[in-house]
């Protein structure tokens, strides 16, 4: 098995949840950090979704990392605050700022390929 350490980052994200990261097929990955960042001038809020490969099973429910986490202008927060969340093939990260083009996502991510 081959461990990669990358990051991913999504700049400019939309007021709609918008694909941050997918995890490619025979894949596992741990999500080692999640830094939102609001690149305005205004307060805004954020939300981090995971929407899981799985249509069945115990994994198979879409859920909220983070949901209108607050941004004060020009502030960034770490929301995963030492935690570890595992992502299987098809997983999805997704991001939505309150306003279009104010929020940055930066994910920090380890692969774990056979």
């Amino acid at each position: 098995m081959a461990n990669t350490f990358k990051l991913k980052t999504k700049a400019n994200i939309d007021a709609s949840l918008t694909t941050a990261y997918t995890v490619p097929s025979s894949t596992t990955t741990v999500i080692i950090g999640c830094t939102v960042a609001n690149v305005k001038g205004a307060s805004v809020t954020a939300d981090v979704q995971l929407v899981t490969a799985s249509s069945s099973g115990e994994n198979a429910d879409d859920v909220y990392i983070v949901k209108a986490i607050p941004l004060p202008a020009g502030s960034s927060v770490e929301i995963m605050a030492g935690n570890k969340i595992i992502l299987e093939a098809g997983d999805v990260i997704k991001v939505k700022g309150s306003v279009t083009d104010a929020v940055d996502a930066i994910l920090s991510i380890m692969e774990i390929t056979a």
